[in-house]
């Protein structure tokens, strides 16, 4: 009986001394994986300062006048603290062109980059739930044309749409911008493993139609993807240049990229008029809208490249 008791007493100090050694084993793996390093810090730390030190610089001499930027570092202030003027010069320069091409840039991603987005998540839906003949052809033809530069397609855009008599409209943007195959092929695969297939089943079976179960159940299991394709073709249909460059000669459908570029080729040639700090102050205006979007919609963004990574 003594020699049972004596069992009894030392098998739950065997097991506590188990636990004891899996919890520091556990306790030195965490240690190992949050153990820093100096290399990765300082690399982090000369990649941080590469990223701001541009918009530093473009925020500093945002401030400054015409002579200013010359007679000044570029890094510090100038004499004087010229942001609110410039920013009442750029608005009212040349009749306030500037707030046209604003216009005509939001018009371009409105129209251009949610036309993109409605179109890209339709048809990627569509590849990843329904089976058709030729699926397998219109993958690769979607994978071909992601490897494709769009600036590869801009001089044959620009001829077809020369003959068709769309050159120097709005809708020399908008209509390129309407086609994105990299946000057909991001909705495709997130929506592979986002929308369940047996939830789908089983809104059809209590009669739910095609429409209703994708506007009720899968366009809100598909919301971070949509968003993440969305802030991909805002930003493409922004910052685009090339496309406008040679579509548009007239200044009034020009977007903020061709048009700061025009006022920037004012400081050179016959009779150059350099508007500097025009440029600068338009410069940093332009990004602000796309700097909100990424704030706004960054939680988005953040789950829809995560979300579907994980098989459950």
């Amino acid at each position: 009986m003594t020699a049972l008791t004596d069992r009894s007493r030392k098998t739950p100090s065997r097991a506590a001394a188990r636990s004891n050694r899996a919890a520091a084993r556990a306790g030195e793996a965490s240690g190992r994986r949050i153990r820093k390093s100096p290399v990765l810090t300082i690399v982090m730390i000369i990649f941080t300062i590469y990223s701001f030190v541009p918009l530093v610089w473009l925020i500093v001499n945002a401030t400054k006048s015409q002579p200013d930027l010359y007679s000044s570092f570029g890094l510090w202030f100038g004499k004087d603290f010229n942001l609110f003027q410039n920013i009442v010069e750029l608005f009212t320069y040349r009749g306030g062109i500037f707030l046209q091409w604003l216009g005509n840039t939001l018009l371009y991603v409105v129209v251009g980059a949610g036309g993109a987005t409605l179109l890209a998540t339709v048809a990627g839906y569509g590849l990843a739930k329904y089976d058709f003949p030729g699926k397998r052809a219109v993958f690769a033809v979607v994978l071909g044309a992601i490897a494709v530069p769009g600036t590869a397609l801009a001089v044959p855009t620009f001829l077809m749409f020369s003959q068709a008599g769309l050159t120097n409209t709005p809708w020399a943007i908008i209509l390129p911008s309407l086609i994105s195959p990299f946000g057909l092929y991001l909705i495709w695969t997130y929506a592979t493993e986002a929308v369940p297939t047996e939830l789908l089943e089983a809104a059809r079976m209590d009669g739910a139609g095609e429409f209703r179960t994708f506007f009720t159940i899968s366009l809100r299991l598909l919301a971070p993807g949509v968003v993440t394709v969305a802030l991909f073709a805002i930003v493409a249909t922004w910052n685009n240049y090339f496309l406008p460059l040679i579509m548009l000669s007239d200044p009034t459908w020009y977007p903020l990229t061709v048009g700061l570029s025009q006022w920037s080729a004012q400081a050179t040639g016959v009779g150059a008029q350099p508007i500097f700090n025009l440029v600068i102050t338009g410069s940093l205006i332009t990004i602000i809208p796309i700097v909100a979007a990424f704030l706004v919609l960054q939680r988005y963004w953040q789950s829809g490249l995560a979300a579907g990574s994980v098989k459950q």
